[in-house]
């Protein structure tokens, strides 16, 4: 079982570094060995709370962030930057931030349409021989895309939008080539953005600057249409004895995906672990797609994270 960090203390409104430091902690305590973020989120305020929390146990996990949109120090973005450059520089403050030598896992969170993706791969490439980063990722890209990253230098994950949800990877061949490929594929917001969940049931559950209000599958129409939707994940869910969560998330390690579902409280956190061991049959499975059709679900997933443009 993994954790998605960002909402720890970005996007998702108000957050107590003291509560989210206690759910790092006790992740990693638990069963949580993989922990992922990024420049982004925050920026920057992320990586470091990671480090304040766990740099004294850094040999316990892997970490996984991200050379996001060029930012200045002082938290200026100015927009995507998938330079040799930029991924050099953007390398040394995340490992700061972090508290540690080396980077597990270092993703090109987009690429860059206006620079080569083979020009990006190539200078992680070169984190990899100076022994900065371990292994190479990318985020939403296209299996084309994919190939010609992955011809440069091995791309040891993928990482795109995938849940009950967010479906798409099963049918524009970006999962199909990286089983093919050898590359792992992870899924950021495996819960929906905390609607396949007990968290958000109503839109007053969200803070007032809860940055999913801006998501066109939160606006209200289209949230309420959503949840109904849900209500038919929660009846299996009650049939075979587990929650929303964890069903949600079971289905999405049965697809050979891992997730890396985000929250900020200890007990969600041990409610999302017991999910890995919850089985799903091919019947279920097939069950669970059919009570969220994609014709039925209501709004894009832009927004937060979420791609924009092309990916060349």
């Amino acid at each position: 079982m993994s954790l998605g960090a960002m909402g720890m203390n970005a996007f998702y409104g108000p957050s107590d570094e003291k509560e989210s430091i206690a759910a790092l902690q006790h992740a990693v305590d638990s069963v949580v060995s993989f922990i992922d973020t990024a420049e982004a989120y925050g920026p920057f305020t992320n990586e470091k709370l990671i480090g304040r929390a766990l740099g004294h146990r850094r040999d316990e996990v892997t970490l996984a962030t991200k050379a996001s949109a060029e930012t200045d120090d002082d938290g200026t973005v100015h927009g995507r930057n998938g330079t040799p450059a930029y991924i050099r520089h953007a390398c040394e403050p995340s490992l700061r931030h972090l508290g540690t030598d080396v980077i597990d896992l270092y993703y090109l969170h987009r690429a860059d349409p206006a620079v080569p993706i083979e020009e990006s791969v190539g200078a992680m490439s070169e984190l990899v021989r100076e022994g900065k980063i371990r292994h190479i990722g990318l985020s939403e890209v296209s299996a084309t895309t994919m190939r010609r990253a992955h011809a440069v230098h091995p791309i040891a994950a993928m990482q795109s939008e995938f849940s009950l949800f967010a479906r798409d990877i099963l049918h524009n061949e970006e999962k199909v080539t990286a089983n093919e490929l050898g590359i792992g594929f992870v899924a950021f917001s495996p819960l929906g953005r905390g609607v396949l969940s007990d968290g958000i049931r109503r839109l007053d559950d969200l803070a007032p600057d809860d940055a999913r209000r801006g998501v066109p599958r939160f606006a209200p129409s289209a949230f309420a249409a959503n949840r109904r939707l849900v209500e038919r994940v929660e009846r299996i869910a009650e049939r075979i004895g587990a929650t929303v969560a964890q069903v949600a998330l079971a289905w999405v390690f049965a697809e050979g995906v891992v997730p890396i579902p985000g929250t900020r409280h200890r007990e969600r956190l041990d409610e999302n672990a017991a999910a890995a061991g919850i089985m799903l049959d091919e019947a279920t499975r097939r069950e669970l797609a059919r009570a969220l059709p994609a014709t039925e679900i209501v709004g894009s997933r832009d927004g937060i994270d979420a791609p924009t443009g092309t990916d060349r």
